[in-house]
């Protein structure tokens, strides 16, 4: 694929779903010890674009069997050490030429994102692919930069604390950014010596089977790196119970990595880091810009058609300036209209699926049932197009205790809560069983300060919202998981410590 084709996108007639499909050479085959296979089962499901609900492919259908033969060749491959043992700066080359390849293709699979599952593609092209690059690029960088230690022991003996891979893991990731949140997992994982299955979500499988197929280009042996499509009850509960899986890392809702848990205790009691739902506070005290709260407050929850772990959808707002800021995020949000996601002046897309469409209306109407009131939006829109689009949807005068203060929407929709002191506001942030991220708009320093510390997050940004880097870490407290994305901290949980004791004469 060249830019040429994007470039073809800023004409109408260029952005047809079907036919741009067809101009692709889509894989839709699982990808097995460096090879693309059916399904055993030879069983395929269908691949919809959100923003027509046209078929635009038909995908391998893994389940138990195939996880069986994959995990087969992932323990193979990590016992004879073609990876797991290579020496660290022959593990760097090929995770930084894939980085390149990643960087070098990202035309294609910003395409093939925004056809999976319905995102502008100016962002699939500006941000998600960029820092997918970047995120394979770090961990490669990292590779022959971390140390193991020595222990303090007498002269008598040397005490080596080595870090070692933990052997096959499962990356089991979620449709909302497909290709960030696979390197997110894969980087690490790789990086520290592992053999990884990845499991794309059902809704976004395109991109997930392109990273294996540039992974075996990159120079990753067989078997180090597999992608099954599939679904969640079926690959996705195979992978957690298989007992020659040593790890999951999941990102996605709460209710399934409950799963996870059970699947681990069942089984072999598998390490786990689950990555899971939020409902993140926003806080705007009176002594702020309330303009660039507002924007920020905005982006915060209607970013990627609110389909957004983190997204700032409960905004906490001092009464003395709510109806000002309301007005101005009104304002913000009229800027942020649905539009077709293949267009690149669109700034939001379509909903990824049917189902999740139905459920984002369905949350609406049970606010306008609870008495929320509902200040804008609230509809779905263009349905002559066949497919998934709902306005930026504003609620004023909620309660904590409202369905749409509670659970996690992932969608368009934000929730008003007024507070009257710092104190009700914390009080009001920290009710909730998440604890993924927060926002906190304040010009006082002191204030910020406190705030940030009682808040129960994993991530607490002040004067600011969703700003990352990959040198910071990224997770929740409470329900919303544990274990870090991102940083050097991420390699942790993808190693064991062995302490050598050698005793000297």
């Amino acid at each position: 694929m060249t830019s040429t084709l994007l470039e073809r996108l800023a004409e109408p007639e260029a952005r047809d779903p079907l036919a741009l499909a067809s101009e692709l050479d889509l894989r839709t085959q699982a990808f097995v010890n460096g090879e693309f296979v059916d399904a055993l089962s030879g069983e395929t499901f269908s691949c919809i674009s959100p923003s027509s609900g046209q078929v635009i492919a038909e995908v391998a259908s893994c389940d138990t069997a195939d996880v069986d033969r994959a995990v087969s060749h992932a323990r193979a491959a990590f016992e004879s050490g073609v990876w797991s043992r290579m020496a660290p700066k022959a593990r760097k080359k090929v995770l930084l030429r894939f980085a390149e390849l990643i960087a070098e293709n990202a035309d294609e699979l910003a395409l093939l994102e925004t056809l999976d599952m319905g995102k502008p593609i100016r962002d699939a092209q500006r941000v998600d692919l960029p820092l997918s690059a970047e995120c394979m690029q770090y961990y490669g960088e990292a590779i022959d930069k971390v140390y193991d230690e020595i222990a303090p022991t007498p002269e008598s003996s040397v005490v080596m604390i080595v870090k070692e891979p933990l052997g096959v893991v499962a990356a089991v990731v979620p449709w909302n950014f497909p290709t960030l949140m696979a390197t997110w997992k894969l980087g690490p994982a790789l990086a520290t010596g592992n053999s990884v299955i990845l499991k794309p979500a059902e809704q976004s499988p395109l991109t997930a089977i392109r990273l294996g197929e540039l992974g075996a280009e990159a120079g990753l042996p067989p078997g180090v790196l597999q992608v099954l499509p599939g679904f969640g009850e079926t690959a996705g509960q195979a992978l957690g119970r298989h007992p020659d899986v040593d790890m999951v890392a999941f990102t996605g809702s709460t209710e399934v990595g409950k799963l996870f848990l059970r699947y681990s205790g069942e089984s072999n009691m598998k390490r786990l880091a689950l990555e899971c739902g939020g409902k993140s506070p926003l806080l705007v005290f009176p002594d702020c810009d309330l303009d660039a709260a507002a924007t920020a407050a905005a982006w915060g929850v209607f970013y990627n058609q609110g389909e957004v772990c983190n997204a700032a959808s409960r905004l906490l707002v001092h009464a003395d300036v709510k109806d000002e800021l309301l007005e101005k995020i009104v304002g913000v949000a009229s800027r942020i209209r649905p539009g077709d996601p293949l267009d690149p002046t669109t700034r939001m897309g379509a909903i990824v699926d049917e189902t999740q469409l139905r459920r984002v209306l369905a949350y609406i109407e049970a606010g306008k049932e609870e008495g929320a009131t509902l200040h804008a939006g609230g509809s779905r829109v263009l349905e002559e197009t066949g497919g998934y689009f709902v306005e930026p949807t504003i609620f004023d005068a909620v309660s904590n205790d409202m369905t749409i203060a509670r659970e996690e929407i992932f969608g368009p929709v934000l929730s008003t809560i007024s507070f009257t002191d710092e104190e009700e506001a914390i009080a009001i942030a920290n009710d909730t069983v998440y604890g993924l991220a927060a926002g906190v708009w304040t010009n006082d320093v002191n204030r910020a300060h406190r705030a940030a510390r009682a808040i129960r997050a994993g991530v607490v940004w002040v004067n600011t919202f969703d700003m990352g880097d990959i040198s910071s870490p990224f997770g929740g407290f409470k329900q919303s998981g544990f274990g870090r994305d991102k940083s050097l901290h991420a390699m942790e949980k993808f190693t064991d410590r062995k302490a050598v004791w050698i005793q000297l004469r």
